[in-house]
C-alpha cells in the first residue's frame, strides 16, 4: 500500500513562498507521474502541477506557471512543490497524488492511484 504524507504547508503573506513536500512510501513500482491537487472550500479539486517519474516531464495550471515548481528526489521518494509569488487565491488544502500507471491527462483526479491527506496554505493580503 502505497503512503503519501505531505508536510511544509503554513501561513504566509501575498507575495510570500512556501515548499510543500511529499514523502511517498510502501510502492513496490515507482509511480510512473507524481502530482499536487489542491481544494479551497467550496470548490473542486484541481489540479496544480504534476511530474513524470522517468522522462521528468512537467506540467501546470496556467493559475500557477512561472510561480510554482514541482521537483522530485527519487532517492528520498520525495516530491516538492515550490510556491512564490503566492497569492489569496492559492489559498486551499494541497494534495499530494501518485499515479501508478498511465490513465490520462495529468489533472484529472481520477487517473491518480494514491492520494495523501493534505497540507493547508493560507495565503493573505
Amino acid at each position: 500500500q502505497v503512503l503519501l504524507v505531505e508536510s511544509g504547508g503554513g501561513s504566509v503573506q501575498a507575495g510570500g513562498s512556501l515548499t510543500l513536500s511529499c514523502a511517498a512510501s510502501g510502492y513496490t513500482y515507482r509511480p510512473i507521474r507524481m502530482a499536487w491537487f489542491r481544494q479551497a472550500p467550496g470548490k473542486e479539486r484541481e489540479g496544480v502541477a504534476a511530474a513524470y517519474s522517468v522522462t521528468g516531464n512537467t506540467y501546470y495550471a496556467d493559475s500557477v506557471k512561472g510561480r510554482f515548481t514541482i521537483s522530485q528526489d527519487n532517492a528520498k521518494n520525495t516530491v516538492y512543490l515550490q510556491m512564490n509569488n503566492l497569492k489569496p487565491e492559492d489559498t486551499a488544502r494541497y494534495y499530494c497524488a501518485a499515479a501508478q500507471v498511465f490513465r490520462g491527462s495529468w489533472n484529472t483526479r481520477a487517473n491518480y492511484d494514491y492520494w495523501g491527506r493534505g497540507t493547508q496554505v493560507t495565503v493573505s493580503s
